[in-house]
């Protein structure tokens, strides 16, 4: 059931709010960018995705083809969302899972994870996965 949820980076300079169902799968991609920072997104639409505060805060990189965008507080470094242009739906927000705020270990732990191959550029699933 989608719900509306807070999220913030560790110093709380950024804060958003998106709407998730958590019951809907979350990624874990074995890019170059999600493997050395093991980002863990649920996927908002854009419309789903407020950002509260830290717009300045904010740092975004960019690689590659500029099709994701990605955003960090400049001060503690932490991702807590990225911008995805050119996904299987369109524009999308990945917002990270660890940077929710009142949602419990058990609750975290439940989310269905799925593994995709960013590394080659495809949405099936990599041969090796455990270590994403």
């Amino acid at each position: 059931m989608q719900q509306t949820y807070r999220a913030s980076c560790h110093c709380g300079r950024v804060v958003a709010e998106a709407d998730l169902d958590l019951e809907q799968p979350s990624f874990r991609c074995n890019c170059s960018i999600c493997r050395r920072t093991r980002f863990w997104p649920a996927v908002a639409r854009p419309e789903q995705f407020r950002l509260l505060q830290g717009d300045g805060a904010l740092v975004k990189y960019v690689f590659a083809g500029e099709k994701n965008h990605h955003f960090f507080c400049g001060s503690c470094g932490v991702r807590v969302f990225g911008v995805g242009n050119d996904t299987p739906i369109g524009k999308m927000v990945g917002v990270n899972l660890g940077c929710l705020e009142d949602v419990s270990e058990e609750t975290l732990s439940k989310i269905p994870v799925v593994a995709i191959d960013g590394m080659h550029d495809r949405m099936d699933t990599p041969e090796f996965f455990a270590h994403l």
